[in-house]
């Protein structure tokens, strides 16, 4: 019996992660530039530490937005069936469809895995799908890896029949799923470290905000005594400060881009859209070149065939698993890939022309109601 994180261990061993990153210990002149800020104590990144961050919160929205327009049709030797079983219209009756989906969508992005719960009637057709918590599920598998069982919240007891596992990348000689967030924690640790580093950097940075120099030698008594003087005086309202001893006062400016860390944030996101495979546009990151209407265009195709089709391929199968011998669920991906309305008109006028759609058709393309006209114009 194999839990979550110890599958995750022989792959990328949360107490061995920080051993990757940068020793910044051994940066030089700290004096004279931003000191890089420290590495957490913490062993990892969870899904709540990910989501806090603002371009992770993104991409899982952007995901599941996205997967909550795709309809589902039921096809039969590629021939589209009118009629479609209630529970592939809404396959949870206490949500709806749309949230159905996007529950899926999010338990593989955030944890690498989904567990459908399946409920039969006695004649063993499926009537109703629950999304459970894939982090209270526990997979059983004897010593050759063979899958046993599932056990969830500990006490819970469900066959191989009764769960339908839908995962993100599958890793061969492992029965979960491997998720961004678990495969890619190095990177999202060092987001998380510079975002907090700069929320933090006025109030616990230790960065001075300037320093006292002499043209004489201070004793450590003097200097502490200076120090106090300086702050007693200069922290006051309208406080005057007066400098002896050869004293001079030296601020330490910084802009507010350098404080922020604001080139290393825009990193942060830019791996993030890497990382779940979201167009950085839609992450609202500048990337410092125009992007035109075409471009824009093949990136959210992209987006649709490249990312998206890895989680909707993933619902198709496991929904065609659970339908009757011969028949297969597909994904209405149309609506994400539906041009603007010049360039489908166009392509309508060319159909039309071409004389293999009729006006009706065009008509049912676009949602209208039918005229009743076959003819070919």
């Amino acid at each position: 019996m194999a839990s979550f994180l110890e599958f995750l261990n022989p792959l990328r061993p949360f107490e061995t992660v920080r051993s990757v990153a940068l020793d910044f210990d051994r940066m030089e002149e700290r004096s004279s530039s931003i000191v890089p800020p420290p590495r957490s104590a913490t062993s990892g990144v969870t899904t709540s530490d990910a989501l806090s961050m603002a371009s992770v919160y993104r991409a899982i929205s952007i995901l599941s937005t996205a997967i909550k327009q795709v309809g589902v049709h039921i096809y039969r030797d590629d021939e589209k069936l009118e009629s479609t079983p209630l529970w592939i219209k809404q396959p949870d009756d206490k949500i709806t469809r749309a949230e159905f989906m996007a529950r899926t969508v999010n338990s593989i992005a955030l944890a690498g895995n989904c567990f459908w719960l399946v409920s039969r009637n006695p004649r063993g057709e499926t009537v109703k799908l629950e999304v459970l918590n894939p982090f209270d599920m526990l997979i059983k598998s004897d010593d050759y890896g063979n899958l046993l069982g599932y056990t969830y919240r500990g006490t819970i007891e469900y066959s191989i029949r009764d769960i339908q596992h839908l995962k993100a990348l599958t890793v061969p000689g492992n029965l979960y799923g491997l998720g961004p967030i678990q495969s890619c924690q190095p990177e999202l640790l060092a987001i998380k470290d510079t975002r907090d580093y700069a929320a933090t950097w006025f109030t616990d940075s230790a960065i001075p905000s300037g320093v006292l120099k002499s043209d004489q030698m201070l004793s450590p008594d003097q200097a502490a005594a200076a120090k106090t003087a300086w702050n007693a005086t200069a922290g006051a309202k309208n406080g005057v400060a007066v400098l002896g001893n050869g004293l001079n006062y030296q601020p330490m400016y910084l802009n507010p881009k350098d404080a922020q860390f604001l080139e290393n944030q825009a990193f942060g996101v830019q791996q993030v859209a890497r990382l779940f495979g979201i167009p950085a546009q839609m992450l609202l990151v500048e990337s410092g070149s125009s992007m035109t209407y075409s471009n824009v265009e093949m990136e959210q195709i992209a987006f649709t065939r490249y990312t998206l089709s890895q989680y909707y391929v993933e619902i198709e199968q496991n929904l065609s698993a659970l339908l009757p011998r011969g028949t297969e669920a597909r994904l209405n991906i149309e609506s994400l890939l539906r041009a603007d309305t010049l360039t489908r008109y166009q392509a309508h006028q060319i159909a039309l022309a071409a004389g293999f759609k009729t006006i009706d058709e065009v008509r049912h393309d676009e949602k209208l109601p039918m005229l009743g006209v076959t003819n070919i114009v």
